[in-house]
């Protein structure tokens, strides 16, 4: 079994903590993707670690990134029209910073705010709140509670200008990862990280939005990744080391390694530490 690699290009990093983030497993992604990439689309675009590593290595021409979770693209969208006015307002957040300022921000409405607004808010949410997750009720609310960190890095201005600058020439939508990646050509390149299938009966799906994501999800996108492969676009998919996954993308059919990779962030401690993943590609399929 492989160890996944911490090291990596790091002129360009994640803005956002994120669970499930790629930042521990980016090496180890980004040795299956081509050395030169037309358009790189990446559906489950969450902390973008995986982005902002091609992007530093300037490994692909243009990007789509996408997700259905809106209240993350929109982080992006805002980020990138007007990174100074996002980092005007996460100071102002950093001057203001206590448990009130905290919970009478998760109150607001996103709807009802301009888009830098909504960038910023869940920037801070995301630095602030418990464990650094992002969970939401039944009703698309977010409802982490407070986090108690000594001294929360709120505003990393030269890190969002850093990803402004990278966000220029990307494409960013809310939408499902079938249709996300149908456009991929050969020359094109796809990197799926999902939410991941649970390690246990008992476990659930983490709500990384309103709508779960389920085994008919999964294996509808383990058919839109046999796709791909059929249409000579080159794909990786990293998901939990499961039976289920493991029956999903048979070694018959595709290069699969497990590799263990430490998780920090989870709403269990007992959660935390070294877990056995899987990297899936078909570069060996498509050099075949």
């Amino acid at each position: 079994m492989a160890r996944a690699r911490a090291n990596g290009p790091t002129e360009l990093r994640p803005i956002l903590k994120w669970a499930g983030g790629k930042s521990r497993l980016v090496t180890n992604i980004l040795a299956r993707l081509p050395a030169k990439i037309e358009t790189y689309y990446e559906p489950f675009v969450g902390g973008g670690a995986v982005f902002f590593a091609l992007s530093a290595s300037g490994r692909f021409r243009r990007a789509v990134l996408s997700d259905l979770n809106a209240d993350l693209v929109d982080v992006y969208r805002g980020v990138k029209r007007d990174v100074e006015a996002v980092i005007a307002l996460l100071e102002d957040y950093r001057r203001r910073h206590d448990p009130e300022t905290y919970y009478a921000t998760r109150g607001l409405e996103p709807k009802k705010l301009e888009l830098e607004e909504r960038a910023a808010r869940l920037i801070y949410l995301n630095k602030t709140g418990y464990n650094g997750l992002y969970r939401v009720n039944r009703s698309g609310q977010f409802n982490v509670p407070f986090g108690r960190y000594v001294n929360p890095t709120i505003c990393d201005a030269p890190r969002l200008r850093a990803a402004a600058q990278a966000l220029r020439k990307v494409s960013l939508k809310v939408m499902d990862f079938a249709e996300a990646s149908a456009a991929a050509k050969p020359g094109d390149a796809v990197y799926f990280d999902p939410p991941y299938v649970p390690l246990s009966k008992t476990a659930s799906f983490t709500a990384y939005h309103s709508e779960t994501f389920g085994p008919v999800e999964h294996r509808r996108l383990a058919e839109a990744f046999r796709d791909l492969t059929q249409r000579s676009v080159a794909a990786v998919l990293s998901n939990s080391d499961t039976r289920e996954t493991r029956r999903l993308y048979s070694k018959a059919d595709f290069d699969v390694e497990r590799v263990l990779v430490a998780r920090p962030i989870n709403s269990k401690s007992s959660a935390r530490g070294n877990v056995s993943e899987l990297l899936v590609s078909n570069h060996n399929v498509l050099a075949g």
